[in-house]
């Protein structure tokens, strides 16, 4: 008998497609289901928020991380207003949640780092390296008898890079930007990057996804 490999009905057409027949459109009537390509529960519920509050009601509900249902009201169920409603919902900014992420790119040693990814206190020990990165309080308290003025906290890092034989890479609650920096000041490799974060995530200390391309 013959061989065949592959399912014979699947190809890929390199310029792309011709649709022959129209696929019939069926416009909602009282609710619309908003679709979102990476479902997010923040996402969506972000989403909700943003309809409710432009429309002053409460026409928007997340009902899973995937899919926003939108309340059609009375309003806008008249002939030719439908159109001008979901327009209304597109042209509405949102700012979708962000996955931690690091991506190292290991042939260039480019590394991108989402916002906010935290190293949680741990040590890693690497070759000679050393690197200590705290961070101190500073407190801002107003002038004594002043009306107005509230105390600030915020926080100095501190970061000291250098080379000794045997020591520990002492990291405590740190970004993977201060990290990154301080580990660029000492011209590490990409390939010493990427075994120093490997080694962060498998201990759990990094929070953040790591791609390596």
């Amino acid at each position: 008998g013959s061989v065949q490999k592959n399912h014979p009905t699947v190809g890929r057409i390199p310029g792309g497609g011709v649709v022959k027949k129209e696929i019939p459109l069926a416009m909602p009537e009282e609710e619309l289901s908003l679709i979102l390509s990476r479902p997010d529960f923040t996402t969506a519920g972000r989403m909700s928020e943003i309809i409710n509050e432009d429309f002053s009601q409460s026409l928007a509900k997340a009902v899973d991380p995937n899919t926003v249902k939108v309340e059609i009201p009375q309003e806008y169920q008249k002939e030719g207003l439908l159109i001008s409603f979901i327009s209304r919902i597109e042209n509405l900014s949102l700012v979708p949640d962000r996955i931690a992420r690091v991506v190292i790119n290991e042939r260039t040693g480019t590394v991108v780092v989402g916002e906010d990814v935290k190293i949680l206190p741990t040590a890693v020990a690497h070759g000679g390296l050393f690197i200590t990165i705290s961070q101190t309080p500073i407190i801002s308290q107003p002038p004594a008898f002043s009306e107005k003025g509230e105390t600030v906290v915020t926080e100095k890092t501190e970061i000291e890079v250098s080379e000794e034989e045997g020591r520990m890479v002492l990291l405590q609650g740190t970004t993977v930007q201060e990290l990154v920096n301080a580990l660029n000041a000492l011209g590490v490799t990409p390939r010493d990057l990427i075994a120093i974060f490997q080694a962060l995530k498998e201990a759990e200390a990094l929070q953040a996804e790591l791609v390596i391309m």
